[in-house]
């Protein structure tokens, strides 16, 4: 079996008297907490730890399992405390890219592409999609490979995203990567105290209220009349309402509310709606129609949005900070920790 060895910086506590995956499988996966973010699969140095559009397992760990304790040192969701609100910010701003259409603005692909111009990064970690609306992800290394339609807007289920990263690492020397708000405190957490993920240049999270997992979701769209994925051009959250848009420009609207059964427990716990650890966020929430609302938080973050400023490659509004606001505290009256009942 491959071995892969990290440089821990920190110490490890052994909570229970069996190995570490017996303690995060107990403590974060069973009692369904765990956000499927994919940080003990970006960390498992023997790759045993699977990510797959179902619950996080590792199906030998009893044998398998080295319990050097990594996975449970590095989880956000062990000794679980929420994150929440718009978070620490410099501005917050509406703006429009002029070059890649997207889910709204195309921000997060400007973003994306400017960081890679300005050699900020070398390699962007991003989410696409295949023609049936299932997210994979993609290693762009320069701003062309970002113009694919797949690559905008949003899927709406899970994403590897971390695991992805770690495999972007194996050559890239500055990479940066989106992802929801539980991903980005997994890849802070890493990056805290794994040398080899400090080199990690930016990390963009995009708002985020509830994910759900792929199968559940096609499932889902099925018993509402979605029958071939392939005919969808557009899936998109506005005002509580669920849109499928369709190639033939129908479009099949219900209530955000009537997925409560598929949402996965460990969202229902999740009150991070912005990504407050982010170095940008980016949605939809608080700007107008084609435009995306960014909040800019740290040094990396502004320096991009100065260049695509100096660049001209976006236009720039002003942005609702209340209606930002106001879907955080939706979020944390949503999803209620500890869980209730």
């Amino acid at each position: 079996m491959s071995v892969l060895e990290w440089e821990v910086s920190v110490p490890i506590k052994k909570q229970k008297d069996i190995k570490y995956f017996g303690n995060l499988k107990k403590e974060v996966i069973d009692s369904g907490i765990c956000s499927h973010c994919g940080t003990c699969v970006a960390i498992c140095p023997v790759f045993g730890i699977q990510w797959a559009d179902k619950p996080i397992s590792f199906p030998k760990w009893e044998d398998e399992c080295i319990d050097d304790g990594v996975c449970v040192k590095f989880c956000p969701r062990v000794d679980y405390k929420p994150l929440s609100g718009v978070g620490n910010y410099t501005e917050i701003i509406a703006a429009k890219s002029k070059r890649f259409g997207g889910q709204d603005g195309g921000m997060v692909t400007e973003i994306m592409a400017s960081a890679l111009e300005m050699k900020l990064i070398d390699s962007a970690v991003v989410v696409e999609r295949d023609n049936k609306w299932k997210p994979r992800i993609k290693v762009a290394r320069g701003a062309k490979m970002l113009e694919d339609e797949k690559v905008r807007g949003s899927k709406y289920s899970f994403a590897d995203a971390l695991p992805g990263l770690r495999d972007a690492m194996k050559t890239a020397k500055k990479p940066g990567v989106v992802g929801t708000p539980c991903m980005v405190s997994g890849q802070r957490s890493l990056q805290k105290g794994v040398q080899h993920y400090k080199k990690v240049q930016l990390v963009v999270s995009i708002f985020c209220m509830e994910n759900f997992y792929y199968n559940q979701l096609v499932k889902f769209l099925k018993g509402k009349g979605v029958e071939d994925l392939t005919q969808v051009t557009k899936m998109d959250i506005t005002k509580g309402k669920f849109i499928v848009t369709l190639s033939e420009g129908n479009e099949i609207t219900f209530p955000v509310k009537e997925m409560d059964s598929i949402v996965p427990s460990g969202c229902m716990v999740c009150q991070d709606f912005t990504g407050v650890e982010s170095d940008v966020s980016v949605g939809s929430i608080g700007s107008s129609e084609g435009f995306s609302t960014v909040i800019v938080r740290t040094t990396v973050g502004k320096k991009v949005i100065d260049f695509i400023r100096e660049k001209g490659t976006a236009d720039f509004a002003d942005a609702d900070i209340g209606a930002v606001e106001k879907s955080c505290n939706l979020k944390i009256k949503m999803h209620p920790f500890p869980k209730e009942g």
